[in-house]
């Protein structure tokens, strides 16, 4: 009985964190920006808030998505590129709330027949999880570029050949 009070305690005390984000969340500028990603809420904007220190000392969004851990490993030689698995170099819980994020879209893509082309096309040629992980290099990417440059993320307009394509 006791440990059942403490858990429920705890599930009261998450709660009200949760809530607390969700409401810095909308209050901080940057956050809110953040949170017009698909896959980006306020807990994953929050998080990048507190943890990366300055996204402008980050030569270009490569190298942020590289900082967290999501781009392959290189093992070139003599000209040749191979890749390999994610470096998984950065901040683990950051890495890890994005793929999350990443997963939801892609789960949400899955049913979808209007969501974009090339995330249904991704998710025909690679299994699902690299896919997601695919899909968080390219979040993070965006997270770079809305930090740096102040903007706010517009979904990309599917071209006339791919609407005809349908």
């Amino acid at each position: 009985m006791a440990i059942a009070n403490q858990i429920d305690a705890l599930a009261g005390q998450i709660d009200r964190l949760d809530r607390a984000i969700v409401a810095e969340a909308r209050t901080d500028e940057d956050m809110r920006r953040l949170t017009t990603i698909p896959g980006v809420g306020a807990i994953i904007a929050a998080t990048v808030k507190a943890l990366v220190p300055d996204p402008g000392g980050f030569k270009s969004a490569r190298h942020f998505a590289a900082w967290l851990g999501l781009t392959p490993r290189q093992y070139s030689s003599g000209g040749k590129e191979r890749m390999g698995r994610i470096s998984k170099m950065g901040n683990p819980e950051l890495r890890c709330l994005l793929v999350l994020g990443a997963t939801a879209v892609l789960r949400g893509a899955r049913k979808n027949e209007r969501a974009q082309p090339w995330l249904r096309t991704l998710l025909a040629r690679r299994p699902f999880k690299v896919a997601a992980v695919a899909l968080a290099n390219k979040m993070a990417r965006i997270v770079w570029a809305l930090l740096n440059k102040s903007g706010v993320y517009r979904r990309p307009e599917v071209s006339e050949t791919a609407a005809v394509a349908r």
